[in-house]
């Protein structure tokens, strides 16, 4: 096969870990990969292996197929914008079409377990509509719903242990933790296979943990004792608003509590390991490997 490959977003972590599988893992030649990024200059070490390095503005819409010219494979990753409603959604339409114009052959792109009308998560619409554009574009697809990430959890533990308690509305519901970096590999996987079916994945961990479960392994991990504080949605929106959060930063992080109540994100799979061919770090390995980061 001597498909050209295009990874957007490949100066974040996910889209970073990709390009990597992609060169070390599946012996992509560096001369078949596209590697796109608001911020050319971070893929210096990239360009320097042979990758194709291109400026890609998906707020451009004049400029955007132009990104897409020549790759036969391209993966959208999901932007991180939030801060404006609807934001995501126009940037993500706008790459689908831009692929479109571009001639691409088969369309990837990382999405959200249950993206369905009624999920709790916040931004989940931005996902269904791309699936729906991606679908209604007439390329063949491969749409691969990632869970959540292990280090997700960086942005929330170390508080957690300063303090000793673990504030969530989520109850008795469960996630199906998963390290990015097989996830990556997993998408990789797909990125460079030859396959032309149009297909959706839920890429998850090995196994659903409740936030019970998940600070117990974290004591084990750290040897400091959480004490999990279970409230409603809107007490736990009051009281991240009181610790300084902005309101509508406030309500996506309880919209994911809601979403994991709810069974939304507990979801287990072997995707990650049938695509990549390895065995998935378990939660716990890789609070073992972390317990210093998780810690502070």
């Amino acid at each position: 096969m001597t498909a050209t490959l295009l990874v957007t977003g490949a100066s974040g972590q996910l889209g970073r870990g990709v390009i990597n599988h992609l060169l070390d893992t599946f012996k992509i030649p560096a001369g078949r990969i596209i590697a796109t990024t608001r911020t050319p200059a971070n893929l210096a070490d990239l360009a320097a292996r042979g990758v194709t390095i291109r400026q890609a503005d998906f707020d451009d819409t004049t400029s955007l197929p132009k990104t897409f010219e020549g790759a036969d494979r391209a993966l959208i990753i999901s932007t991180n914008e939030l801060a404006i409603q609807g934001k995501r959604r126009e940037q993500q339409l706008a790459a689908v079409a831009a692929a479109r114009k571009a001639g691409v052959k088969h369309l990837l792109y990382t999405s959200l377990p249950n993206t369905e009308p009624g999920s709790p998560v916040l931004f989940a619409p931005d996902h269904y509509d791309t699936e729906q554009a991606i679908k209604a574009s007439g390329i063949p697809y491969t749409i691969f719903r990632n869970g959540w990430y292990d280090e997700n959890l960086f942005m929330a533990v170390p508080q957690i242990l300063a303090s000793g308690q673990w504030y969530t509305s989520a109850g008795d519901g469960a996630i199906s933790y998963g390290a990015r970096d097989d996830l990556a590999a997993a998408i990789a996987a797909g990125l460079a296979s030859q396959t032309v079916e149009s297909k959706t994945y839920t890429l998850t961990g090995p196994k659903a943990y409740t936030t019970a479960e998940v600070a117990a392994l974290v004591t084990e991990a750290t040897g400091k004792p959480i004490q999990v504080v279970q409230l409603s949605d809107e007490a736990l929106t009051e009281g991240m608003k009181a610790a300084g959060l902005p309101e509508p930063i406030a309500k996506l992080l309880v919209s994911f509590d809601a979403a994991t109540r709810a069974g939304g994100l507990g979801m287990v799979t072997d995707s990650v390991e049938t695509l990549s061919g390895r065995k998935s770090v378990s939660l716990k390995q890789f609070l073992e490997a972390n317990k210093a980061a998780l810690a502070g």
